[in-house]
């Protein structure tokens, strides 16, 4: 930020929370729940021989791969920075919502898979223990899905976490209407077709995560942030003669940031305009981290590729 000796800013990028950051409890407890949950699964499937089990617990390891990836990001992210690094490594979490979409996109397309093949020869699968364990799964991931709300409207990252735990509860869900159906009339098609429903399920809700993470790393405007209505409104501010090279990107969810140029009017005071261009774009647009160069009228810049 382009600012005379004395104007009373801050900066730094070690001290700022992530939104993911603030939530890393409750993703730590659902990581827990879902590996011992999984560990149970495993168990009675092997005991069992039952595919459907088999199958949910190899969902429930991707799953717990997606949760521990976003804990891992998390943690970085909050790492002291490398002096190299100056945008420390936010983005860690971005690129973790980003791997999850990916495995999400996976594990529907296993799941599509397996159905169809139990569509072509419907295995025996004991209903009791599959809906005995189904029960429990469906509680553990009430209990993760509950931790996990607040911070999936504040974090990309947490959000991929939280669809992951949503993904399952549905599983559970449908594996319990499949186990009582099976145990009740032992009709073995119900295994497949609501294997079938709950991965088609997954699919929009993992293509709006991918599509919000490619976003970012795109470093495309955030979503509802008009450029050209924020470039208006400084133009309208009291001692600004133009704007240009404005950008304005997310770096991690919660942390919007903007770079632009802002020529000064005739006589206009520097310390007031550049006062007035930085509280409009944090308390209008929350983009709290901008770096405005201020720049009288005669100033020539250079040329600029972007």
């Amino acid at each position: 930020m382009c600012e005379p000796v004395g104007h009373g800013h801050s900066h730094g990028h070690g001290g700022a929370a992530t939104a993911g950051a603030r939530h890393r409890t409750p993703l730590l407890i659902a990581f827990a729940l879902t590996a011992a949950y999984m560990l149970v699964e495993l168990v009675v499937g092997l005991a069992t021989g039952s595919l459907a089990l088999l199958s949910d617990a190899a969902h429930m390891g991707t799953d717990l791969l997606g949760l521990g990836m976003a804990l891992a990001a998390i943690i970085l992210a909050q790492a002291s920075a490398h002096p190299q690094r100056t945008f420390g490594t936010y983005r860690l979490e971005v690129l973790a919502a980003l791997a999850n979409g990916v495995l999400l996109f996976g594990v529907a397309g296993y799941v599509l898979f397996e159905a169809w093949q139990r569509l072509t020869s419907p295995p025996e699968v004991p209903g009791l223990p599959m809906l005995m364990v189904a029960v429990v799964g469906l509680i553990v991931n009430l209990i993760s899905f509950r931790l996990l709300m607040a911070g999936a409207k504040e974090s990309l990252n947490v959000k991929g976490a939280y669809l992951e735990v949503f993904s399952d509860m549905l599983g559970s869900v449908g594996v319990i209407v499949a186990a009582i159906i099976i145990f009740t009339t032992g009709w073995r098609y119900a295994d497949p077709l609501i294997g079938a429903g709950i991965g088609l399920f997954i699919l929009p809700r993992t293509w709006r995560l991918t599509a919000q993470a490619l976003r970012i790393l795109m470093e495309v405007a955030p979503a509802g942030l008009d450029v050209d209505e924020v470039q208006d409104r400084i133009l309208r501010l009291p001692g600004v003669a133009g704007v240009h090279d404005l950008h304005i990107w997310t770096v991690t969810s919660g942390l919007e940031t903007a770079s632009g140029h802002v020529v000064l009017a005739e006589d206009a005071d520097l310390h007031a305009v550049l006062d007035r261009v930085t509280t409009l774009l944090a308390e209008e647009y929350h983009v709290t981290h901008a770096t405005i160069q201020c720049e009288p009228a005669s100033h020539e810049d250079h040329v600029n590729p972007i």
